[in-house]
């Protein structure tokens, strides 16, 4: 068997044994990658008029969140920015985790949606985990993806043109041709040219899943080096747990996070409770945006500062890191690379029904005249002897 022919025997057989979860990969990232975009135009509650004063403290907008759910608890909250609401991010008892969106100036509540109640949630759902349990999901759409991009590398080797003259045909598609011509080239063209995107995508949607992705992320862009002011873990000094206090700490740190980072248009504030747990606060530079951003911790009790990582001091493996999503979707480019990452989702759909597609088809393509008359003159000699 020829090198070739092991390349197409591998190219094959990964993408049937991947091709329903690649089709199921594919297309519920093409569907979210503009997900954003159509919830603003379908929701009004995702909007609110700015108003040219301070936002309701995390401690009041946390207490009227809660305050529609006895016995449930919060750790999370989002400010999204000055003319998006604030949403507590609740634990409801038989309910389960619930987003209670809030006007951050008033404190009138908008919205409360459960986890699995968005749309998108759910198409992001399927697309990370197939709406498996969590661990096998992931591991089964990790395993796909990885041999996926193995088929891509294959399918570029398969269909690099042999001479310089089959060049232009291997980079157009014949859309006067036959349509399995057509589907021939919908195929290996425009897989073609979606690999080099598919490998970039594939690498962030890994990193989203996987730890060990993450962490090859960052040790590659920082060449090697770990650096110990990004991976240090903090504890907060019960000795102040009894000290006096003006105001919640959790109000007091959020405006020293504000004043610290006065370009940041979304903030995330986690609130850890057990006994040394610390406030956490990310500082985003742009709303729904999860880059560029600052890290602060908090003593949960004194208020003290324990850290401040501003974007411009983090190593670029942390940079990277913090961008895995905004790439992954293709915000990272702005409406022109989700266009791309839109694209390239749909063809990488298509990839495993076209491919299937050509096998149908010769498999179903019939012998040669002229072999089929010698099989049956070599049938009649051997009947005649």
């Amino acid at each position: 068997m020829s090198l070739k022919k092991v390349i197409l025997f591998i190219h094959r057989w990964l993408g049937f044994i991947t091709g329903l979860v690649v089709f199921i990969v594919s297309i519920t990232g093409c569907i979210f990658c503009f997900q954003d975009e159509v919830q603003d135009a379908v929701h009004s509650w995702r909007k609110v008029v700015p108003v040219e004063r301070p936002y309701l403290e995390p401690s009041a907008l946390k207490s009227i969140a809660l305050s529609k759910y006895p016995g449930a608890t919060a750790n999370y909250m989002y400010y999204f920015g000055v003319d998006r609401p604030a949403s507590v991010i609740a634990n409801v008892p038989q309910k389960g985790y619930t987003y209670i969106y809030l006007n951050p100036y008033t404190g009138q509540v908008l919205h409360t949606e459960g986890l699995k109640d968005n749309f998108f949630t759910v198409i992001e759902d399927i697309h990370l985990y197939l709406l498996l349990p969590d661990k096998i999901g992931s591991l089964v759409v990790g395993i796909s993806v990885i041999l996926f991009v193995l088929i891509m590398i294959t399918g570029i080797v398969l269909w690099w043109p042999k001479r310089k003259s089959d060049s232009k045909r291997s980079f157009t598609i014949k859309w006067n041709g036959r349509w399995r011509r057509v589907n021939y080239d919908l195929h290996n063209v425009l897989g073609f040219y979606v690999t080099s995107i598919v490998i970039i995508l594939a690498i962030t949607g890994l990193g989203v899943d996987f730890d060990w992705m993450d962490k090859g992320i960052y040790k590659v862009a920082n060449l090697g080096q770990t650096y110990a002011n990004e991976t240090r873990t903090f504890k907060s000094d019960s000795l102040f747990k009894s000290a006096i206090k003006d105001k919640p700490v959790v109000d007091r740190v959020f405006l020293t996070a504000e004043k610290q980072s006065p370009q940041a248009q979304m903030f995330l504030i986690g609130e850890d409770n057990s006994s040394s747990g610390v406030i956490n606060i990310t500082a985003y530079n742009q709303s729904l945006h999860f880059g560029n951003s600052d890290f602060f911790v908090f003593d949960k009790y004194s208020g003290k500062r324990m850290q401040y990582l501003p974007n411009s001091k983090k190593s670029p493996g942390m940079k990277l890191n913090d961008l895995n999503y905004d790439i992954h979707v293709g915000q990272a480019l702005g409406l022109f690379g989700k266009i791309i990452a839109f694209l390239a989702s749909l063809i990488c759909a298509s990839l495993p029904i076209t491919g299937f597609i050509i096998w149908l088809g010769k498999r179903k393509k019939p012998k040669p005249a002229k072999a089929v008359a010698h099989r049956r003159l070599h049938k009649q000699l051997q009947h005649n002897k």
